[in-house]
């Protein structure tokens, strides 16, 4: 297709964008987008990356408490053998600190694992005498927590306010409905209701945001604030729907598009032909002309910010986008699998690599979105079994990722911009304290990791659980652990979310409208202190 006839075709599908609430048609040629007035400083830009991991994440083996107390706890609960005869199945105790990896030692168990990595922290009160470690496997982040680019936040659940173990029992105050199942803790972690909420605290931000975003394009503004302020490289939760964004889903390595490069069965004039059957009056049928809306909301964003994408075999100057076209046989995108011993293709990193290229079109484009909110996530952390195995291959996914996205974003070609996006953990609950034989069981509160540049790091934050070993019925006298070990939080999601929002640049207003819960909180705890202004 010529440039002029592109033109043409861009124009046509944002016209129609009128049914989807587009100030005016996007009637901008792709060339003009180079010389818009947009022209937003990078240093006024800001992102906030959440990295759902779905399944619920076991954090006792992600944060391990190393002080002599805390870690004889951790070692009876977890090591069937540690109490003689009182138990037994497969250990899923990891080892202390220092000990050297048995290479002659099964893949995945704790002693082909090697010891806990020790972590710094200041010492703040909720912490005195305590100390801390992370999973052999977080090598990369736990060397980003010690240079002050990743922070811990302990013990944070979803809490309609803060609960005592014995209100919980009691069953006479308020407390977050269907915990322990999957569904729904998804849905409350990322809208604080459970499943069947329409929208998330993501895209609620999205709906206080959007307005500063794109404001050079005049009245073409409207098709990129809703479009482009709350995106996912993949599949996205409720975590990014708001009342006003329309959440935009694209692919892991481009934007959906009708067809593929231009075409439609290889053919230029097909894929043209269909675009404008697309764009055409709409249809009195309810189900085609819904149909036919999302189909030209693609099409406009596709013109629009397709061709400002880095191309995938181009690194960019020194970017480490990709070294190959082919994502999935790409170097860059793969880890070292700690079952197998062998390089495998890493999704959560493609998905990563997709954000920084999308933050870059930005850039490139001179689009003016100010604040972006984008969501990536990785499966597989529901380890009732053979959890050694499978907690550590997410594990070694999740830290070179986590490792990958902080590399590009120091090496972007607008700059370093890690101290303009914050990355974040969220799973829909932790797992059990207690060993189930040969894995964990469902919990409550879980730790969560931050990174980034504007991240105040090397420390532990929120309040690390008082562990205690269990009676024959997994019964603790700890104030902090549930039947069986579950975490009963010390921190809501409501603050977590709470603080993040506030580094967005978003006022404690906007935020007591978008936290439902948030009020039954001291307001000196809503921030939770982990960012820098």
């Amino acid at each position: 297709m010529s440039q002029q006839a592109s033109r043409r075709a861009f124009l046509r599908h944002a016209a129609a964008l009128g049914s989807l609430g587009a100030a005016a048609p996007l009637g901008m040629s792709l060339s003009m987008l180079g010389h818009a007035s947009a022209q937003a400083a990078q240093g006024d830009y800001k992102a906030l990356v959440c990295v759902f991991l779905y399944g619920g994440n076991d954090a006792f083996n992600c944060v391990i408490p190393t002080d002599s107390d805390s870690w004889t706890h951790y070692v009876n609960q977890r090591d069937p053998m540690a109490r003689g005869t009182a138990g037994s199945g497969t250990s899923i105790a990891l080892l202390p600190a220092g000990t050297a990896s048995n290479a002659l030692a099964d893949a995945g168990t704790p002693a082909r694992l090697g010891g806990v990595l020790p972590i710094g922290h200041s010492g703040r009160a909720a912490h005195a005498n305590r100390q801390f470690a992370m999973h052999p496997l977080l090598s990369d982040v736990r060397n980003m927590h010690q240079a002050g680019r990743v922070a811990v936040l302990a013990n944070v659940g979803p809490l309609k306010r803060r609960l005592t173990k014995a209100e919980y029992f009691g069953v006479t105050v308020p407390r977050p409905a269907k915990l322990f199942s999957h569904n729904d803790q998804q849905s409350t972690w990322q809208s604080f209701a459970p499943e069947g909420a329409d929208n998330g605290w993501g895209g609620r931000m999205g709906d206080l945001l959007m307005s500063g975003n794109a404001t050079g394009l005049g009245s073409y503004a409207s098709l990129a604030q809703r479009s482009f302020t709350c995106i996912s490289p993949g599949s996205s939760g409720i975590w990014l729907s708001g009342a006003q964004v329309q959440s935009l889903q694209a692919g892991a390595t481009g934007l959906l598009d009708l067809g593929s490069s231009g075409r439609v069965l290889d053919s230029i004039p097909l894929r043209t032909a269909i675009a404008e059957m697309m764009t055409a009056s709409p249809s009195d049928n309810l189900l085609w002309s819904d149909h036919q809306a999302v189909a030209q909301r693609g099409l406009a964003i596709q013109s629009l910010i397709g061709p400002l994408l880095p191309p995938l075999s181009s690194t960019n100057g020194s970017t480490p986008w990709s070294s190959n076209a082919n994502p999935w046989v790409d170097p860059v995108l793969s880890y070292n699998s700690p079952i197998t011993g062998a390089a495998r293709f890493n999704q959560l990193a493609l998905q990563f690599q997709m954000v920084a290229r999308l933050i870059d079109a930005n850039r490139a484009g001179n689009l003016g979105m100010k604040r972006q909110v984008f969501m990536v996530s990785l499966g597989g952390f529901d380890t009732h079994s053979i959890q050694n195995q499978e907690h550590s291959e997410r594990l070694a996914q999740l830290n070179h990722a986590l490792a990958y996205f902080d590399r590009v974003l120091g090496q972007m070609p607008g700059g370093d911009m890690r101290s303009q996006v914050t990355t974040f953990t969220a799973s829909e609950f932790g797992r059990n304290l207690a060993n189930n034989g040969d894995g964990t069981d469902h919990g409550w509160g879980s730790h969560h990791l931050i990174m980034g540049g504007a991240v105040n790091g090397t420390e532990v934050y929120g309040t690390y659980p008082q562990l205690a070993t269990g009676n024959a019925n997994n019964e603790y006298d700890s104030p902090d652990l549930l039947q069986n070990g579950a975490m009963l939080p010390s921190t809501s999601v409501d603050q977590y979310a709470y603080t993040l929002g506030k580094w967005m640049g978003l006022s404690a207003g906007d935020l007591t409208g978008i936290m439902p819960n948030l009020g039954n909180f001291d307001a000196s705890t809503h921030d939770l202190g982990f960012m820098s202004a």
